[in-house]
C-alpha cells in the first residue's frame, strides 16, 4: 500500500508523462505535485516506487516513466471521471450516430472512435442469432458428412464434419428430419442445450452426429460474418512512442490485418459490464507492452450484441479514452435500437 505522498507523486508523474511524453524528473514533480518536499525526499520516494515496479528510469534520462504496473494502479485508483466536453463550434460538434443500416452504424462508430481518440477504433458487428430453418446432411464418404444449414432469411451455410463412425444416408436423413421437426426456429445454442438434456431419448450415435452438426453450424455462421471493423490504423504512424520502432508498428499492423486476436479480446470484453482497460500485455491476447486497449460492450434490447474500443499506446489519456468509449457505446446502442 502506498501512502498519500507516494500516491500523489505517482499520479503527478503519470499525468505529466501522458501530457509531455518525456521522462519526469524530481524538479518537475516538485513543482507539479504541489507538495512542499525537498528534492532529496522526492528522489527517495521515486526510488521506492521504482523498487515496487511502478516506474522505471530510461537509460538516456535521469527522469522516470510509468511502467504498465504503474499505469494499472493509476487507472484503478487515481482516475476521476469527468463528463466529456465538446465545444459548440462547427469544427467539434457533439458526436452523433444516425439510426441507419446496422453495417453503416458500425462503420461510422469505428470512424467516430478513431477521430475522437486520434488512435485506432475497433468494433465488432452485431452478432446474428444463429437460428436455423432447415438442416440437411449429405454423406460424402466414410465418416465425412456435409452439413447444409438454411437460415430463416434463406441464407445457406455449408460445413464438412468428420464423424467418429460411418453413417448411412438413411441415418443422416433420419437425423435431419428429427432436428428440423423438433428444433427449427431455435438458436443453435438452444439446440445444443436441448440435445444434452435429451441424450437418453435418442440413440447415442445419432446424438453425437447432431451435436457435431450444431457446432459446425455455429462455426459456419461465425465465419461468414464480417466481425471486426477497424478504423484509423494509420493514426499510429503519428504516435511518438511508435515512430522510432518500426518493428512494433509492423506487429501492430499484422494484428489489424488478421483480426483474430482482436476478436478474442473483444469477445472477452463483452462478458463484462462497463468499460474494460487492458494495459501493455495484460490481456494475454494482444501481447504488446507498448499497447493499451479500452473497450466496452454495447446492447440492443437489453442484450449485449457486440463490443467496441480504442487501441493506442500505453501513454494515452485514459480518462478521456474511457469517456469516448463509454459515450460511443451508448450512441451505438441507441442507433441500433431504433432499427
Amino acid at each position: 500500500m502506498l501512502d498519500a505522498r507516494s500516491k500523489t507523486l505517482l499520479k503527478t508523474l503519470v499525468e505529466r508523462y501522458i501530457a509531455d511524453g518525456q521522462p519526469v524528473g524530481s524538479r518537475t514533480l516538485s513543482r507539479a505535485s504541489g507538495l512542499e518536499l525537498s528534492p532529496a525526499t522526492i528522489r527517495n520516494v521515486m526510488a521506492d516506487l521504482e523498487d515496487l515496479g511502478l516506474i522505471a528510469s530510461p537509460h538516456t534520462s535521469s527522469g522516470r516513466i510509468p511502467t504498465a504496473r504503474g499505469y494499472r494502479l493509476f487507472v484503478d485508483t487515481m482516475l476521476t471521471a469527468q463528463p466529456l466536453a465538446f465545444s459548440a463550434s462547427p469544427s467539434q460538434p457533439e458526436p452523433q450516430l444516425q439510426a441507419d443500416q446496422p453495417q453503416r452504424v458500425i462503420a461510422n462508430a469505428a470512424q467516430l472512435l478513431s477521430s475522437l481518440s486520434s488512435f485506432v477504433g475497433v468494433i465488432t458487428a452485431p452478432r446474428k442469432p444463429s437460428v436455423f430453418h432447415h438442416i440437411e446432411f449429405l454423406r460424402l464418404s466414410e465418416r465425412r458428412v456435409l452439413v447444409i444449414l438454411v437460415a430463416p432469411d434463406g441464407d445457406v451455410q455449408n460445413r464438412v464434419i468428420f464423424t467418429a463412425q460411418d453413417f448411412t444416408q438413411t441415418q443422416l436423413v433420419e437425423a435431419s428430419n428429427y432436428l428440423t421437426a423438433h428444433y427449427a426456429g431455435l438458436t443453435l445454442d438452444e439446440v445444443r442445450e436441448r440435445l444434452k438434456n435429451e441424450v437418453d431419448a435418442l440413440r447415442s450415435e445419432i446424438t453425437a452426429l447432431m451435436q457435431a452438426a450444431v457446432q459446425a453450424g455455429s462455426d459456419a455462421l461465425a465465419d461468414s460474418q464480417e466481425q471486426v471493423v477497424i478504423a484509423g490504423e494509420r493514426n499510429l504512424l503519428a504516435v511518438q512512442d511508435f515512430s522510432s520502432d518500426m518493428g512494433s508498428l509492423r506487429k501492430l499492423f499484422d494484428l489489424f490485418e488478421h483480426k483474430t486476436q482482436l476478436m478474442r479480446l473483444l469477445d472477452v470484453s463483452s462478458r463484462a459490464e462497463g468499460v474494460r482497460i487492458y494495459i501493455g500485455g495484460e490481456s494475454m491476447v494482444v501481447p504488446f507492452e507498448e499497447l493499451s486497449v479500452v473497450s466496452a460492450p454495447y446492447v440492443v434490447d437489453g442484450k449485449v450484441v457486440g463490443t467496441l474500443g480504442v487501441i493506442g499506446p500505453t501513454r494515452m489519456a485514459y480518462e478521456r479514452m474511457i469517456q469516448i468509449v463509454d459515450i460511443t457505446s451508448r450512441l451505438v446502442s441507441n442507433a441500433l435500437s431504433q432499427k
